[in-house]
């Protein structure tokens, strides 16, 4: 569980302090989804920047420059390569023959491994599972409508990606994981749930804002005058035949019990979850559909292992 986060000043009538003010409480806001790491991406006069630490926003100390008035940024809950290596974090910085562009990500891709290989995509020392994406788009050549479409209907697990171009486009594009964006009459603010903007907004005063609409499987392009195009994708789970377990956004198939075991362990281990503890809400009963929603609620998933422990301590005293 990650959060994207942004800006597009698109009338600019905002201050160069306002903005960097709404970016500061939206990426604190934005802790309640990742603390392990904190990034951000704009474009400036001498062109696309990238920068990022391993450390939560509220610890965060980033500049925008005057003239940068399209800012993505991303905080990060880490489930797969480590956040202290810092290349491991978002954005990402990608480059094809449009120009350069920053990618971020919010969710998990299992199928990163399967796609370098049968793609012959160069190897990488970038652990995290976000960046098949933008290898993905390099391989297409082009940040386009069809090459983000294309991207999104061949990685597997649950997203939304950020994208900004050197141009100061953004594309936002929504799989199965949440995204909201308002027009506050001169600007859009973008985080991974309302509540996020709705928050940010309220401390920052602001009360004039229109929700801008986006479904699942959809991918929105925003100029930096604020114009939005409108571009789709199959949202159609696919069926990977080397990860069988596909849990709430994906299809089951397995061929027993003890397959489904493992695959679903496996995919836990990217949300660094123990096998005891997966062990242990199926000793409650829970199926692996609801194992796969509690992982995205480490929180409560936590609470109810610990209440269980405690249980099978006071039975073994007793």
């Amino acid at each position: 569980m990650c959060s994207l986060f942004g800006i597009i000043d698109y009338k600019h009538n905002l201050p160069a302090f306002m903005r960097r003010s709404i970016l500061h409480i939206l990426s604190r806001e934005c802790e309640v989804r990742g603390t392990d790491a904190t990034g951000i991406a704009y474009v400036s006069n001498d062109g696309l920047h990238v920068y990022k630490r391993p450390v939560k926003a509220s610890k965060f100390k980033f500049y925008i420059p005057f003239e940068s008035r399209v800012v993505i940024g991303h905080t990060r809950m880490t489930t797969k390569g480590n956040q202290q290596i810092n290349y491991n974090n978002h954005p990402f910085f990608g480059k094809t023959k449009s120009g350069r562009f920053a990618l971020a990500h919010n969710g998990v891709l299992y199928n990163d491994e399967i796609l370098r290989k049968t793609m012959q995509l160069p190897n990488t020392s970038i652990e995290t599972d976000s960046y098949i994406a933008v290898q993905l788009l390099e391989h297409y050549g082009e940040i386009s409508f069809d090459s983000i479409a294309k991207m999104s209907e061949t990685v597997s697990g649950s997203f939304c990606f950020s994208i900004l171009t050197d141009k100061n486009e953004v594309y936002l594009v929504k799989g199965s994981n949440p995204l909201a964006i308002y027009d506050c009459d001169g600007y859009y603010v973008y985080a991974s749930t309302s509540d996020i903007l709705d928050k940010t907004l309220k401390k920052m005063r602001i009360k004039k804002k229109e929700k801008v609409e986006i479904k699942s499987g959809e991918i929105l392009k925003i100029s930096a005058d604020g114009t939005i195009e409108r571009g789709s994708f199959n949202n159609d789970d696919y069926d990977y035949p080397y990860y069988p377990y596909r849990g709430k956004y994906f299809d089951y198939g397995f061929d027993d019990d003890e397959n489904e075991l493992d695959a679903l362990i496996m995919y836990a281990g990217y949300f660094g979850i123990d096998e005891s503890d997966i062990m242990i809400l199926i000793d409650l009963g829970y199926d692996a559909m609801e194992i796969e929603e509690l992982m995205y609620d480490p929180v409560m998933l936590k609470e109810i292992v610990s209440e269980c422990r405690e249980m099978m301590a006071c039975e073994l005293m007793g």
